[in-house]
């Protein structure tokens, strides 16, 4: 908008640049006429003179308001003061009469339309008052003549100072959209700048409720776990601390992959399913609950967008479990369908009253989140609504059903642009589908080992 601007003014320095041109010309073509003319020499001189007088009154008074488009009793001055002169001028010689060629549109330029169209009337009117004046009174061919081509002048010349202030009117309007425009755009300049920073902040937020915070929760729980065995159950608690110190590990790749804005460290190598199980694998270890994790349908290569949503979801659900919930079983099942992916996790806890029986995504409850929900944390937490802000970005829906005594059943469902045949499934989505490694039963069995220990070791804390 700045370039724009400075063009406007560039523009408006060239078109007064073409103008005092036009103005230069006029003055030499017309004194000019006035040396070759047949009046006598002093006439000629007074004539050349009043001419000449124009150019410093046009420069030093005419020119600036013109240039600023001002309106005050200066412009009054400089019309009278063109009046005057070329009237001395025409006066003495009717050649200066070539003169109103310059003077009315200077005249439309710093007056008023009805005004400046009277003045240039008046000033054409002056040749052939002149004419008539020096004939003594009579109306010869001459002077008829002259009388048409005064009059034919008039029209031109009001035609011309309407053109001129249509001109300058439409110069000043477009100025005023260009400044209009300059002032629109630095605001929304300003207000993307704003909603930028805000949608960062929102996104470190989630960020950090669904990675570091839940982490923290997880690492606090294990060190009271480790204090409670410290004396009684060594072996156990150098476990607990070495899941307190994978866990921290865990967690600071999780910072650095959300601060640099990158792909979760728990998808960049491996599957969706992947992920999840060795998620409910830590919550097994972490709380000694039963989580039991299964995959329905072709698992097939999803965007990421949709594979970090599902991600968090799953870790948000879990620590809602792991807080509030009391239950002994988690069922979490990733479900591959037709243009969907789905997942599930119901727990067997002591559930909530919903307000609504059914939670949805912001955007079919009109644009609020979720309210009411029972995993606010203290500090008046993301939960549930961090969780249906990230589905609602992908389209997705998110319910949550969930009834006193009788648990608590939390399902997102994210549409897909289109499926992927079978053939395409990648090596991970395999070895998913394909039994665990024994590896991987031994971890399984040995974190079911270590959650069951951290239960008892809970325990005995709070007794």
């Amino acid at each position: 908008m700045r370039l724009d601007a400075r063009g406007a003014a560039e523009a408006r320095v060239r078109w007064f640049g073409l103008w005092d041109s036009y103005f230069v010309i006029c003055y030499l073509l017309t004194t000019g006429l006035v040396f070759t003319s047949g009046v006598p020499q002093g006439h000629r001189v007074v004539a050349i003179g009043a001419l000449t007088l124009i150019v410093p009154w046009y420069a030093g008074l005419g020119r600036p308001l013109m240039r600023h488009r001002t309106s005050d009793r200066r412009n009054t001055v400089f019309a009278a003061g063109l009046f005057v002169l070329f009237g001395v001028a025409a006066a003495v010689d009717l050649m200066s009469a070539f003169a109103l060629f310059a003077l009315v549109p200077m005249l439309m330029m710093s007056l008023a339309a009805r005004a400046a169209v009277v003045t240039a009337v008046l000033g054409n009117l002056v040749p052939v008052t002149m004419l008539w004046l020096q004939g003594g009174g009579a109306a010869g061919p001459l002077v008829l003549f002259v009388l048409l081509v005064s009059l034919l002048g008039i029209a031109l010349s009001v035609l011309l100072g309407l053109w001129i202030k249509r001109v300058v009117r439409q110069n000043e309007e477009h100025a005023a959209l260009i400044e209009e425009l300059r002032q629109n755009r630095e605001q929304v300049a300003r207000l993307s700048h704003q909603a930028g920073i805000s949608a960062e902040r929102e996104r470190l937020a989630r960020e950090i409720h669904d990675t570091l915070a839940q982490s923290l929760i997880s690492i606090i729980s294990l060190v009271q776990a480790v204090d409670a065995e410290v004396d009684t159950a060594p072996a156990a608690a150098r476990e607990h601390l070495a899941l307190v110190g994978r866990v921290a590990k865990e967690s600071l790749v999780e910072a650095r992959a959300f601060v640099a804005d990158r792909t979760p460290a728990a998808l960049q190598e491996s599957s969706l399913a992947q992920a999840l199980r060795r998620q409910a694998d830590g919550l097994t270890a972490q709380s000694g609950l039963l989580v039991r994790f299964a995959v329905e349908g072709t698992e097939r290569p999803l965007p990421m967008a949709a594979g970090v949503v599902l991600l968090r979801a799953a870790q948000e659900a879990g620590a809602n479990v792991r807080k509030h919930a009391e239950a002994r079983t988690v069922d979490m099942v990733l479900r591959f369908g037709e243009g969907q992916v789905a997942l599930r996790v119901a727990d067997d806890g002591k559930g909530f009253a919903t307000e609504q029986g059914e939670f949805a995504t912001a955007e079919e409850r009109g644009g609020s989140g979720p309210s009411g929900s029972a995993d606010e944390d203290e500090g008046g937490g993301f939960g549930l609504r961090g969780m249906a802000a990230r589905v609602a970005e992908t389209g997705g829906v998110m319910s949550v059903v969930s009834e006193r005594g009788a648990g608590t059943v939390v399902e997102v469902r994210i549409p897909l642009a289109g499926t992927v045949d079978d053939a395409d499934v990648g090596p991970d989505a395999e070895r998913t589908d394909a039994p665990r490694a024994d590896t991987d039963r031994t971890d399984t069995d040995r974190a079911g080992a270590l959650g069951k220990s951290l239960a008892g070791a809970l325990g005995k804390g709070r007794r």
